[in-house]
């Protein structure tokens, strides 16, 4: 779970050649789980639940370390390692169907649904007032979740600036949701920042060549985030939120 009492300070290393000054920032691009709302206890429950009932064991701090890969992509992670193959279409469809009811009924019993994650509506707001696009970049194909963004995050986001599991071929840590994302948005890496909480999802970012901020909203070590190349580094959304307009003057 998120510690939001941790102290707001920011990790900011110095630009790297060919990072900004090049064009005006366009884009805010944000992870969804993890980053606008607090679900990854409940993926996380899933998860292992449900791949260790089919003979792949999975601990809950599995699920963080490889949050932001598509649905599939986590599967065969595990399959491979324990049965020495990918899983079939058949077989991940039916690991991900079982998984999605788990993670529904984490949900209904525990309040109805993930919260906002703390902060995040202040970062949005914050990005709305300075003009800029905000578009989403998940590996959840989960309905329910994406039709619950206009409901907590009204007017802040439009289906064409949305990539979701079901856009792409290849998840994060491959590059391909980020540079789908450029291509929807109509922009270019040096005009976008990226804000991500998972390792694999900074990896993807920074290799699609966007400056990235990593918020350690979950269990892990911030130096895997660093690590992975994040330009910024906080220790909740609330922490960004407090400064986002000194970062985006930086950019």
């Amino acid at each position: 779970m998120n510690d939001n009492n941790q102290s707001s300070t920011s990790y900011s290393p110095p630009l790297r050649e060919g990072q900004g000054g090049e064009s005006a920032l366009r884009a805010i691009l944000f992870d969804m789980d993890g980053v606008l709302f607090d679900s990854m206890p409940g993926h996380a429950y899933a998860w292992a639940k449900v791949m260790t009932a089919y003979g792949l064991p999975m601990r809950e701090e599995d699920a963080f370390e490889n949050e932001g890969r598509t649905g599939i992509g986590t599967i065969s992670i595990f399959t491979q390692r324990y049965w020495g193959r990918d899983a079939t279409e058949a077989e991940a469809q039916e690991l991900y169907r079982r998984k999605t009811i788990v993670f529904n009924d984490y949900q209904a019993a525990n309040g109805g649904e993930a919260p906002e994650m703390p902060g995040a509506a202040d970062v949005l707001n914050k990005v709305r007032a300075h003009g800029l696009m905000r578009v989403l970049v998940t590996g959840s194909a989960q309905q329910s979740l994406l039709t619950r963004l206009e409901k907590h995050y009204p007017g802040h986001f439009v289906p064409q600036l949305m990539v979701t599991g079901d856009d792409v071929r290849y998840g994060k840590p491959n590059p391909e949701p980020y540079l789908m994302a450029l291509k929807k948005a109509g922009i270019t890496a040096d005009e976008a920042l990226v804000v991500e909480n998972a390792p694999l999802g900074v990896r993807a970012a920074v290799a699609a060549g966007i400056r990235t901020i990593a918020v350690n909203t979950g269990p892990l070590d911030p130096q895997l985030l660093l690590d992975e190349g994040a330009s910024w580094l906080f220790p909740s959304m609330q922490a960004l939120a407090d400064s986002l307009d000194e970062l985006l003057a930086q950019v």
